[in-house]
């Protein structure tokens, strides 16, 4: 009985000791990284639809239409698994890509205004308002993302997460926090009229 009983005290101070927080911390970071690729994966698969849209009504528009064809190629090819979220080069490149298509997707929007008919299209319409919609949940996915790496850096570097990091997870290293790649993403962009 008395065995029983120390065994009960002990499993129940390790329960509330902590000791799960940093694997509970770490796949709390893969997994908002993961919504942070979902996100992009929609955007990525409403790419399509939103340039042969605009393909019929621009079609002199081929190398703004091209490049959004590229960049989304090139972000399709950029796989990063939970593995790569420690490796600060692979984030950047990913990010890189991610920007590059933003970019070519704020050129065929600004494509749109010159083209009345275009704006008036309901699928081009649609289309817009859900690329929109999901620029904002990648903002959102991303902001996520960095509540949950700041979560998990902090409990391995503060007590007592630190000691059992030392001393049973010393295998999961710090997280690689989003970074903006896109050049002055810091200063507001001038808007002229």
């Amino acid at each position: 009985m008395r065995k029983l009983f120390a065994l009960f005290m002990l499993s129940s101070l390790l329960t509330s000791c902590g000791i799960n927080t940093i694997p509970t911390l770490d796949e709390g970071v893969n997994a908002a990284w993961a919504q942070v690729q979902n996100q992009y994966q929609r955007r990525a698969d409403l790419i399509p639809n939103l340039v042969e849209t605009v393909k019929g009504y621009a079609a002199h528009e081929k190398e703004t239409l091209d490049a959004v064809v590229s960049a989304r190629s090139k972000v399709g090819s950029i796989q990063l698994t939970p593995e790569l979220l420690n490796d600060p080069q692979a984030m950047r490149q990913f990010e890189a890509a991610q920007g590059e298509l933003s970019s070519a997707l704020s050129r065929l929007m600004a494509i749109s205004e010159n083209y009345p008919d275009l704006k008036a299209n309901q699928n081009f319409l649609a289309l817009q308002s859900q690329l929109e919609g999901t620029e904002n949940r990648i903002s959102v996915a991303r902001r996520d993302y960095i509540a949950a790496v700041q979560s998990f850096n902090t409990e391995i570097r503060t007590f007592p997460g630190k000691l059992w990091h030392m001393f049973l997870y010393s295998e999961l290293e710090r997280k690689s926090n989003f970074e903006a790649t896109t050049p002055n993403a810091e200063s507001a962009p001038a808007v002229a009229f």
